[in-house]
């Protein structure tokens, strides 16, 4: 990039797309930082879930968010993500906290507390943004945006095996309409939509391997 900008790559899209598998790879692979946004708000809807906050009251979800103790750190090939020093990596994973994470995502002062601690990980050589409005309003200058999509069954069938992994019992055609009922949410929210950028690049992982995946989303970077 021009005016010794660090590289910033916008990989946006749905909840179980891939997008955070295929970000953690590229992020290794070109030696960049990473950027899960989608944590970011994973964090403050269960920091909120500790205190009993209504999910919905913007004033106390946002005051959450402006003051956030949270560190990120790597553990081998893992990322490991701390809460107030709690160890919180696989509980910002589970169901209850990813439909949270959406309902106060919907917030514009929770999005506001987020944008400037979001911006600061853009530092030389590079950073790959996962996340949901990354090429839209948090990176609107990256010159490689990605916008990642599946179906809703593929992505469903995707975080069935995850959770089913970790021993949890879920129930198939629930997580479907949990995943559409996130869609519909997080597309039509007011502020930050799920949208694909003007300028970006739509993969459609529903029939092609995460490697043919990679090495697209490669090829794109390395033409920038």
């Amino acid at each position: 990039m021009s005016n010794n900008k660090p590289m910033v790559v916008t990989i946006d899209g749905p909840s179980g797309s891939g997008k955070g598998t295929l970000s953690q790879m590229l992020a290794k692979h070109l030696g960049y930082h990473l950027l899960d946004s989608g944590a970011l708000y994973r964090l403050v809807a269960l920091a909120a879930m500790k205190r009993s906050i209504d999910l919905t009251n913007e004033v106390l979800v946002a005051a959450i968010a402006q003051n956030l103790n949270v560190e990120f750190s790597v553990k081998g090939e893992s990322m490991l993500v701390l809460l107030d020093g709690e160890d919180v990596t696989d509980a910002i994973r589970q169901e209850v906290v990813s439909m949270g994470a959406s309902k106060v995502a919907a917030h514009p002062a929770v999005r506001a507390a987020l944008l400037d601690r979001q911006r600061a990980f853009a530092r030389a050589p590079g950073l790959i943004a996962d996340g949901r409005d990354m090429g839209t309003a948090v990176f609107p200058s990256a010159p490689t945006k990605i916008f990642l999509t599946a179906s809703a069954e593929a992505r469903a069938e995707r975080r069935f095996k995850q959770l089913q992994a970790k021993g949890e019992v879920i129930d198939m055609a629930k997580l479907v309409a949990d995943i559409r009922e996130r869609d519909e949410r997080d597309s039509k929210r007011a502020v930050s939509p799920l949208v694909p950028a003007a300028d970006a690049t739509i993969i459609d992982s529903t029939n092609i391997g995460i490697a043919d995946v990679f090495a697209r989303m490669l090829a794109l970077i390395k033409q920038n």
